[in-house]
């Protein structure tokens, strides 16, 4: 029965006071963390990571009756959700190999038709029969000279496709030169959150395996174990913990010969 309860005794604790104490001892390793993270990603959204610019066409889904194979549409000003519809449908037209085979030639430009389709963003403006395209790039003049060739060659792919359908250009892009990405202010955030979560993190992985005595008060609460006695550190006077004096062998024999 005595060996069953000293073996439940066994389990094994957090210190959470400990682990308080030692963030607080390494606030400066936590804040000097984050100085180094920030100022990582700093220097990736500044000087490291090249900036995107984005140019943006608009483009009026005609309301009027079509169909597609056997399949009529018909759309008015008050069917929004069928507008959308056919919105989503274009944009589906504009993501296709043929379509941006074309604004790759128009716009002479040296993207694959993959890089191409991912430089492209499509879809409803505000929930209209309005329909945007914004194109991304590192060159601003290069995004706006694509967008427009979109404008130009997309009208003309639709009405290849599905008879009877018509767009009309609301809007040309013109050359954007404020930057898109990367975000200074958001790089740089992150880069400190980052940086303070990870040394947070690897702090408290240590203390929590520091399982070396530091005063009494660990002792009596973990072990339930009296104290006898108290040597004090005499390595260092101004620590008022106490613990075990040691000396190494070569400091002993030192010791010994100035008695001598």
């Amino acid at each position: 029965m005595e060996r069953q309860e000293n073996n439940a005794k066994k389990y094994y604790t957090i210190d959470l006071l400990h682990i308080v104490r030692t963030l607080w001892r390494k606030i400066w390793v936590i804040c000097l963390a984050v100085a180094i993270a920030g100022g990582i990603g700093f220097g990736l959204s500044a000087f490291i990571i090249k900036p995107t610019y984005s140019s943006t066409i608009l483009l009026y889904v005609n309301n009027s009756s079509f169909s597609l194979g056997n399949t009529s549409f018909s759309i008015s000003s008050s069917e929004i959700t069928a507008a959308q519809s056919l919105v989503k449908t274009y944009g589906e037209i504009l993501n296709n190999r043929t379509t941006l085979e074309r604004v790759k030639d128009e716009a002479d430009v040296d993207y694959s038709y993959e890089q191409l389709s991912k430089m492209i963003v499509s879809g409803s403006a505000n929930d209209t029969e309005i329909m945007y395209v914004t194109v991304t790039a590192t060159d601003p003049n290069e995004a706006n000279a694509i967008a427009n060739c979109i404008a130009e060659v997309l009208p003309v792919r639709i009405a290849e496709i599905i008879d009877g359908a018509s767009m009309e250009v609301v809007d040309w892009s013109v050359p954007n030169d404020k930057k898109v990405a990367p975000s200074i202010t958001q790089y740089t955030a992150i880069g400190m959150i980052l940086g303070a979560l990870l040394s947070t993190i690897v702090i408290v992985i240590i203390a929590m395996l520091d399982d070396r005595i530091h005063d009494e008060d660990y002792i009596i609460e973990t072990y339930d174990y009296p104290i006898l006695a108290k040597i004090p550190d005499l390595v260092d006077t101004d620590n008022k913990h106490y613990g075990y004096y040691y000396q190494s062998r070569a400091s002993s024999k030192n010791e010994h010969s100035s008695q001598k």
